[in-house]
């Protein structure tokens, strides 16, 4: 049981000092929180509304039938660091260089606290742009679509491809930025593996909508996803998004999706089931604290390296809400947080010294795990140059295997909340 100190009601106005205060409580935010404790920071505060914690590359796996929600859910409490102050609320404004006079950085909560730092890291992931694709929100509440990257969506997905014999199918892999967007090829292979061998998938007429012209931007295994694409009959529109959804459940008018290609517009039509995932945005108030970039999506100015702000030294980022150059991914945070920890440290040993203090740097290193069918994976592992950059230097991670599958459903999972989650990897 977590000893974390928890906040769930302060008195409006209330001004609460920290040394570090994140904002976010998912694998970013507790894992640097974990690390940070271990390094020795003795006041951290982190800011997180939600009361359930997903372990969100297993939503996939939901998604084809192969996990639980059990298997990716644990409360928040339960996972926050002993001697971290959880705060269950969320954040509704910045200020980035704090009061004249009064420190550092503060955030605002909805309960109209405020917590000051010495730091401020921001981690609060992405929000779903649902007005950016208008009928979307319309079509999953009608339930003919839905996607494993919505949490409660994920527990729908199955049930509807599980037992079709016929009929279109959409998937999409949404543009970036996006919670390891290349994943959502995930659903869609596992689906087509499924349906080949229930000996229907002849008979299925799948559709994926890709916004880029390859599917990760890496030659080999772009390779391998394009025959496995081959090998299901999957149509790849290219360079191409949804643009709107229409229809509903009844039947009084047909599931429609309105794509647009580098032809023009396109429809699809009678659609069995779509799995359209939705686009991404950073919440409103770090562009409303001028903490954004020149990103249409909002996210945190950082620099890609340090992971600091160019104009607010204080205020660092990491995540899926920092612009770092490179594709996000969870298995990138391993790396942001360790760098991110280090930089903490030497900013504090330099504090008041003339010296200017040495700090390490982020390469852009992520990683893309890919399953071809429901028993292989592959692992795509680069840098923020699209150069290969693997973990361990064999096996060749890039060729799908059994056993990297195996690693990515069951071993990760307890790697991720007995370890990741503490600050020890």
């Amino acid at each position: 049981m977590s000893r974390a100190r928890i906040v769930e009601t302060t008195p409006e106005g209330t001004v609460d000092l920290f040394d570090v205060v994140i904002v976010g409580g998912g694998n970013a935010g507790i894992s640097l929180a974990a690390r940070l404790r271990r390094d020795g920071v003795r006041d951290v505060a982190l800011v997180e509304p939600r009361a359930v914690h997903h372990y969100r590359p297993l939503l996939n796996y939901v998604g084809a039938g192969l996990a639980s929600m059990g298997a990716l859910e644990r409360p928040t409490r339960r996972l926050v660091p002993d001697g971290v102050t959880l705060v269950e609320d969320r954040v509704v404004a910045v200020d980035p260089g704090g009061d004249a006079g009064a420190g550092g950085p503060a955030v605002t909560t909805a309960g109209g606290r405020t917590l000051r730092g010495r730091d401020l890291v921001l981690c609060p992931g992405l929000e779903e742009d649902w007005d950016a694709t208008p009928g979307l929100a319309s079509a999953c509440a009608a339930g003919w679509a839905a996607s494993t990257f919505v949490g409660e969506h994920a527990p729908r997905v199955w049930p509807a491809l599980r037992d079709l014999t016929s009929g279109r199918v959409l998937f999409t892999v949404p543009p970036e930025p996006a919670p390891c967007g290349p994943t959502a090829l995930k659903p869609l292979l596992m689906a087509c593996d499924h349906w080949r061998r229930r000996g229907v998938l002849g008979r299925l007429e799948v559709t994926l909508v890709l916004p880029y012209a390859d599917a990760l931007g890496v030659t080999g295994p772009d390779r391998r996803v394009e025959e496995a694409l081959r090998s299901a009959g999957v149509r790849v529109l290219r360079g191409s998004q949804v643009r709107a959804l229409g229809g509903d459940a009844g039947g009084g008018e047909a599931r429609r999706v309105e794509v647009g290609t580098p032809d023009g517009p396109a429809a699809l039509d009678d659609l069995a089931f779509a799995h359209v995932v939705p686009h991404y945005r950073a919440p409103r108030w770090i562009g409303a604290a001028g903490l954004a970039g020149a990103t249409a999506a909002g996210l945190v100015d950082v620099d890609p390296h340090t992971l600091r702000h160019p104009r607010h030294p204080a205020v660092w980022a990491i995540g899926d809400v920092a612009d770092l150059r490179t594709r996000p991914s969870g298995g990138a945070l391993r790396r942001q947080v360790a760098v991110l920890a280090a930089n903490l440290a030497a900013v504090r040993a330099t504090d008041g010294s003339a010296a200017s203090p040495r700090l390490e740097e982020y390469d852009g290193y992520t990683v893309m795990p890919i399953t071809l069918d429901r028993r292989r994976l592959m692992l795509v592992e680069i840098d923020r140059e699209g150069r290969p950059a693997p973990t361990v230097p064999f096996p060749d991670l890039f060729r799908p295997r059994r056993s990297t599958w195996l690693a990515d459903r069951y071993g990760l999972p307890v790697t991720y909340f007995r370890r990741i989650l503490r600050g020890r990897v």
